[in-house]
């Protein structure tokens, strides 16, 4: 039952510091000079180029869970590869169908390679917004959102992943949808809220109201929360209520730049690698839950280095 996986998900997490990966469309556009249409990695699973891309890119990261003795989030390169930016690509509901599940089964190669010995991994299949989740034409509802996701909810549950990420959502009823399309297929789920610099959705809506909204239409089956996509400076000063305790995960960007900023930037901002190791410490002391620590837009390698070299020893 969905309950048992949820508490199974909740007792394997709760122990230690869990690594994500960084800011990946940022890193590969930026860094590796390699061109993703509509900002989606998915499509570099079509040529042995682009998955030895990949490799590459979560190779750096399994060193560092494995150099703190943290484990490791494995997420699937799927962000982009529902049915609202299917739609625009071109995709198919087989091709969304098979998409997903191939990213299931690299992201299983990757756990099985050399680099990825002695880390504990989890399989994370990630769902990203439907629309342009800063500047969306309209704001789903939850029965739309339901529909909307639920065959990538299904894909990548039936491809075997632990849980699966609502990430990078910016209206409550967006991850409320999600979350149903998941509970009915039977697999845990976590939504990611991101917020603008004013610490609030696109709603207007705090994190804690977001989380509340969610928690009341769900009956609280969310497995945890997080917020990525905004930096520790945007939403620090809403974290205080009886809320935070939901608060499980942070992918931050690197960056202090508005969302709209970053849309318009033609070069990468890194920001302060130290400072944002030590926004990620502090943050720890707030949320005394947050188990999974990550990167977003501008973060790489170096970010999640020295993230973990601040936290990974605070749990446990």
């Amino acid at each position: 039952m969905q309950s048992l996986k949820l508490r199974d998900l909740q007792a394997r997490m709760s122990d230690k510091v869990w690594l994500s990966d960084g800011g990946m469309e940022t890193t590969l556009i930026f860094l590796d000079g390699i061109d993703l249409p509509h900002f989606a990695s998915f499509p570099l699973l079509e040529s042995e180029a682009g998955r030895e891309s990949l490799r590459r890119y979560f190779a750096g990261y399994l060193a560092e869970a494995r150099t703190h003795g943290a484990g490791f989030v494995l997420g699937t390169v799927t962000w982009r590869s529902g049915k609202g930016w299917g739609e625009i690509m071109g995709l198919s509901e087989g091709d969304i169908e098979a998409i997903n599940r191939d990213a299931v089964s690299f992201a299983r190669t990757i756990a099985a390679s050399p680099e990825a010995r002695g880390v504990d991994i989890v399989f994370e299949g990630v769902v990203g917004p439907h629309g342009d989740a800063y500047a969306p034409d309209r704001m789903l509802d939850a029965a739309e959102a339901e529909e909307a996701h639920g065959q990538q909810v299904r894909s990548l549950a039936g491809a075997g992943v632990d849980f699966v990420t609502a990430t990078t959502i910016a209206n409550p009823a967006e991850g409320i949808g999600i979350a149903r399309a998941a509970i009915r297929a039977d697999v845990p789920v976590v939504v990611s809220f991101t917020v603008e610099t004013d610490g609030r959705l696109l709603t207007g809506q705090t994190l804690g109201e977001a989380i509340a909204e969610t928690d009341a239409a769900t009956d609280g089956s969310v497995a945890w929360y997080g917020v990525n996509c905004a930096h520790p400076d945007h939403f620090r000063q809403t974290l205080a209520g009886d809320w935070l305790g939901r608060m499980g995960q942070v992918r931050a960007n690197a960056s202090r730049k508005s969302h709209a900023e970053l849309d318009n930037s033609t070069e990468l901002d890194a920001g302060d690698i130290s400072e944002l190791a030590r926004d990620y410490r502090a943050l720890m002391t707030i949320l005394p839950n947050l188990r999974v620590l990550g990167g977003c837009c501008g973060t790489d390698v170096r970010h999640v280095a020295a993230i973990a070299g601040q936290c990974a020893h605070a749990a446990g």
